[in-house]
This record gives structure tokens, C-alpha cells and sequence, in this order.
């Protein structure tokens, strides 16, 4: 696990109100969810596995978590029960960006207890708009 995170207004506990932690394995994906922070002026810390996202989540308390389902090692679902054991990391709301896209893996997603998900591939608007509904203006 490499995290790469952007250090411009972040706070001497961790990241600014305005942060995400994105967790995916794919590079084209990182590329465009990246550039959709940077126009929404979001902080952003960027881990390619489950076990890094729960270390950077404890450390970074980001006011968002994107996270892929298929990771390596730890998948998504599994990172979510993770999170929400911790009492450091469970308040933080978890999207869920995916190309499993068939009703029965939504309906998976949603009664795991993730916040919301997209799905693979998306509109930027619809980024966009899920990222600006759980991060402060």
C-alpha cells in the first residue's frame, strides 16, 4: 500500500472537513476521481488496498471514504465492517465506486451499510454531486 495524500489545508489531527480517502486499484479511475476533487477543492488521499484504507482512515479521519469493492487482500465489504468497528472510523460515510452494477449487488452494497454508491463508469456530475452531499462546502 502506497498512500499518496495532498497536504494543503490539512489540519495539525489530520485532514481538512473538505477530505476524501479514495481507495481503488485501478488507475484510470484514481486519474478521473482525482481531477473531480481538485475541482471541488477537496483534500485528498489516495490508497490502493483495504488494510491501507483502514490505517490511512484511522489516521486521516476523512470526512469521506470512496471505496472500490474488488481489492486486493481486503474487499470492500470487508473494509466497511471494519470501519464501522472502530469507533475512530465509524462515523465516516462510505460510497460505494463499483462496476458491479446488477440490482442484486446494489442491494448488497446498500444492506451492508454503505452511504451510497456509484457505479463504474460513471459521469463526472454524478461524482460530483455524491461527493458534495457528504463533504462540507
Amino acid at each position: 500500500m502506497v498512500a499518496q495524500c495532498s497536504s494543503r489545508g490539512r489540519t495539525p489531527t489530520g485532514f481538512a472537513s473538505r477530505s476524501v480517502l479514495v481507495v481503488d486499484d485501478d488507475d484510470d479511475s484514481l486519474i478521473v476521481i482525482a481531477h473531480v476533487l481538485e475541482q471541488l477543492a477537496c483534500e485528498a488521499c489516495f490508497v490502493s488496498d483495504g488494510y491501507g484504507a483502514l490505517l490511512a482512515a484511522q489516521r486521516y479521519q476523512p470526512a469521506l471514504i470512496l471505496s472500490d469493492i474488488n481489492l486486493p487482500e481486503l474487499d470492500g465489504f470487508s473494509l466497511l465492517r471494519q470501519l464501522r468497528a472502530d469507533a475512530a472510523t465509524q462515523h465516516i460515510p462510505v460510497v460505494a465506486v463499483t462496476a458491479l452494477a446488477d440490482s442484486e449487488h446494489l442491494r448488497k452494497i446498500i444492506a451492508a451499510g454503505f452511504n451510497d454508491y456509484i457505479t463504474k463508469p460513471f459521469l463526472l456530475s454524478t461524482l460530483e454531486g455524491v461527493v458534495s452531499h457528504f463533504v462540507a462546502r
